[in-house]
């Protein structure tokens, strides 16, 4: 038919161009357009196949690698965050578009928790002590939001896309571990190279370890899991006893201390023990903690073990604020964050600002040997006052309204089904955030796509799971 005939010459014609086009460059010594394949098949995935885009961001996420220029303020991970990026404009478009979009996920507690952070950093974007990166920041939070939580949401109806992103993160996981371990044993596994073997892939084991933190409780569960064959269930557990290993030579204390609170939250969880009465005890434990923090932290400055390759050792020097020098500098970061705070306890210094601003708030009794001045070794070292400071009271109650919602709406999701396949799944992404909301208390990393591509993820996950796969009955009971 004409229109075969007119499909060839146009198929023919288009690599015709394309073959001499990269012939000329070559010749003259230009490599980019090899790359306008990848381009082309990349814009057709946001047109045709944004679900399978999305999951290749995820399989990128653990290998991509940061470019940051201290300088101007601004780091992009590539290739993923230019590729999440698009995925936010496409969003936004469609919705300007009219393409239908389930509203129950705008109305879900965790997207109203969300959106209320969001717009809260809107706000104090425009009260910020420097705008132009309070920009930034908010629009990278939003390209890390709407693909893996708003877009997550909608592909999380499908089971099978569930399973996907868990096997797709940790499987590109895994190339970095392989890599990490065989730089580490370069070095005799010794713990100060531990700090920095991961990179250029990881910043440093923190971030590392708090990755392989989320992942452990998914492997084990999937090791157990009755819907895959006994093959698959060994290899998940393979996997398990890799991640566990690569997270004991992370020397990542954080994530060791947040993979304990994994565990204790599924023992309490498989006692019955309500919701109510774990985050009761959690706020009876922060309480009790600003009241005696004068004698608590007395008894920890008497403990001087520093960090060590021995594991035991490791362990007693993560509550050594004596001399440890990297336990003494999240002291000094939190310390100014609350100076912070006490000054602008409103609207805050601004979203993304804390590394620029705190200099003066340190005080030099407090400052370490890695101490500085120049905003270029991190931020605030905790997930919870780095708001505080940045967007005053209601920036830190916007992070406690998403950790309390995700966390209640998971053990709802697990008390009212008696479908073992979703008990399973949402187990896996509860014990999963447990371990990054404790990590937080250590570290932030919600700035990176490290981070946020699983946090956001598993948080979709939850609510996905709650609105398709749970049947909403009042009589049920609750968690």
């Amino acid at each position: 038919m004409l229109t075969d005939k007119i499909k060839t010459y146009w198929v023919y014609g288009v690599s015709i161009v394309f073959i001499a086009l990269n012939l000329f460059l070559l010749a003259r010594g230009q490599y980019w357009a090899l790359l306008l394949p990848v381009a082309l098949f990349v814009a057709l995935m946001y047109i045709f196949a944004l679900d399978k885009l999305i999951l290749l961001i995820v399989f990128l996420t653990p290998l991509a690698v940061n470019i940051r220029n201290v300088d101007v303020g601004f780091g992009v991970s590539l290739p993923t965050e230019p590729l999440m990026f698009g995925v936010l404009i496409i969003f936004i478009l469609k919705l300007f578009a009219g393409t239908p979009y389930d509203k129950r996920i705008f109305h879900h507690p965790v997207s109203l928790a969300i959106l209320f952070s969001l717009s809260w950093m809107l706000v104090t974007t425009f009260t910020s002590e420097m705008p132009v990166v309070s920009i930034k920041y908010l629009v990278a939070r939003l390209w890390f939001v709407v693909p893996f939580y708003f877009v997550g949401v909608v592909l999380f109806k499908d089971l099978g896309n569930i399973r996907k992103f868990f096997w797709l993160y940790v499987i590109s996981l895994c190339i970095v571990i392989i890599y990490t371990v065989f730089n580490h044993a370069q070095h005799g596994f010794d713990e100060q190279s531990g700090h920095w073997v991961m990179t250029p892939f990881y910043n440093d084991h923190t971030a590392y370890g708090a990755a392989l933190a989320m992942f452990m409780p998914v492997m084990l569960g999937f090791s157990f899991d009755p819907a895959y064959k006994k093959p698959t269930r060994w290899m998940a557990f393979i996997l398990f006893v890799v991640l566990t290993v690569a997270l004991i030579l992370s020397y990542s204390r954080a994530a060791w201390i947040s993979v304990v609170m994994a565990l204790l939250v599924f023992i309490a969880v498989k006692l019955h023990i309500k919701f109510k009465w774990i985050f009761a005890t959690f706020a009876v434990l922060v309480i009790m903690f600003f009241s005696f923090e004068r004698q608590i932290l007395e008894v920890l400055e008497r403990n001087e073990q520093e960090s060590s390759t021995d594991f035991v050792e490791h362990v007693k020097s993560i509550y050594n604020i004596s001399s440890n020098a990297s336990n003494l500098e999240r002291v000094n970061r939190w310390q100014a964050a609350i100076r912070m705070f006490h000054e602008r306890p409103f609207f805050g210094w601004g979203p993304g600002t804390y590394q620029f601003v705190y200099a003066p708030f340190q005080r030099s009794k407090e400052k370490t040997i890695i101490s500085t001045n120049a905003g270029d070794r991190g931020n605030s070292h905790n997930e919870y006052l780095g708001p505080l400071s940045e967007e005053g009271v209601l920036g830190m109650v916007a992070v406690f309204l998403i950790v309390i919602f995700s966390i209640y709406t998971a053990l709802k999701v697990y008390a009212r089904t008696e479908d073992k396949e979703i008990k399973l799944l949402v187990m896996m992404a509860m014990l999963g955030l447990i371990t990054y909301f404790t990590h937080g208390f250590l570290n932030n990393f919600l700035d990176t796509d490290k981070a946020s591509v699983p946090v956001w993820g598993f948080m979709a996950i939850i609510v996905a799971l709650d609105l398709y796969h749970t049947k909403q009955k009042s009589e049920m009971t609750d968690p």
